[in-house]
């Protein structure tokens, strides 16, 4: 910043020179003079004083411009001089820091390269406990396995020699009860087949008996089921009003889902006639029964009329 002060004052000083060199001096218009001789004796004449006098002062101006330019030239150089010193000194300041941040980060390289030989030692030392803990540990794993080792296999020929005794004696008391059962096996077997043969007889008997029992619950449960949806046909086709656009050929089959107490748990439509109107009607016809009539006997309501499909069509309704 001085320096720059200082070449901004020069650059002025120089510009007030010029300014001065190129002005022109103003010179005193020459004056008539007359002149009488008065005596013969030799006098100075005033115009040569007055000539005299304008060069003095001339040369007293010059003499001034002279010392002003010295003067500025001086300062100039005192400027330049205090400039080059400046930048002297802040060359040898940046040069002083620049040689403290290396001795900074040198010393600094130093202490991490010091820290990290110390951190490597450390790091080895540690390893090199770790490995010799680890090879202990090893040794003593070794050294139980060992043991154990021996214990099982001293109480391993313990239990094969008891294993063997116990084998023996048990051989010895299974061909005592092999040879029991095998007297009881024979006097079972005969008691067995006369046994058999009165269980055959009476299971044939039961099963002649159930297969009638059957046959005729099978029959009423039939007989029951046809009533009743005899009964619910009749309910839904009075229930149900087919659309104007119903034609022979559609039919609708809709599946229907009951309580055992006959209310209507679900109502879905499994085959479409391809009439949206038609369809819906049907659906309408099942949805519209509160409650449909159903054989109080359990089973025959399970197996059929606890799920079952009703087929819609103008002229049938099954």
């Amino acid at each position: 910043m001085v320096m720059s002060v200082a070449l901004h004052l020069l650059i002025v000083g120089i510009a007030l020179a010029g300014w001065s060199w190129t002005s022109p001096i103003s010179e005193p218009e020459p004056r008539t003079i007359s002149a009488r001789l008065v005596s013969p004796e030799p006098r100075p004449s005033p115009v040569v004083d007055e000539q005299d006098q304008r060069d003095r002062e001339q040369e007293r101006r010059q003499q001034q411009e002279r010392e002003r330019q010295q003067q500025e030239e001086q300062a100039r150089r005192e400027a330049e001089r205090q400039a080059q010193e400046q930048a002297r000194q802040r060359e040898e300041e940046r040069k002083r820091q620049e040689a403290q941040a290396r001795e900074r980060a040198e010393q600094q390289a130093r202490e991490q390269e010091a820290a990290r030989q110390k951190a490597e030692a450390e790091a080895k030392e540690r390893e090199r406990q770790r490995a010799e803990e680890e090879r202990k540990r090893q040794e003593e794993a070794k050294r139980k396995a060992e043991e154990e080792k021996r214990r099982q296999e001293e109480r391993r020929r313990q239990e094969e020699a008891e294993r063997k005794r116990q084998e023996e004696a048990a051989r010895q008391e299974a061909e005592r009860k092999r040879q029991e059962a095998e007297r009881r096996l024979r006097e079972q077997q005969l008691e067995a087949l006369a046994e058999e043969s009165r269980r055959e007889r009476e299971a044939e008997a039961r099963r002649q008996q159930e297969a009638a029992a059957a046959r005729a619950r099978e029959a009423q449960m039939l007989s029951e089921s046809e009533k009743y949806q005899a009964l619910i046909r009749e309910r839904l086709s009075q229930a149900w009003y087919p659309p104007s656009s119903a034609t022979e050929d559609m039919t609708a089959r809709v599946q229907i889902t009951l309580l055992p107490t006959g209310e209507l748990v679900n109502a879905r439509l499994v085959s479409s006639s391809g009439n949206t109107a038609f369809d819906n009607s049907a659906l309408g016809a099942v949805r519209s029964l509160s409650r449909y009539p159903i054989p109080s006997d359990r089973d025959t309501f399970e197996r059929y009329f606890r799920q079952f499909t009703i087929e819609f069509n103008p002229q049938r309704l099954r």
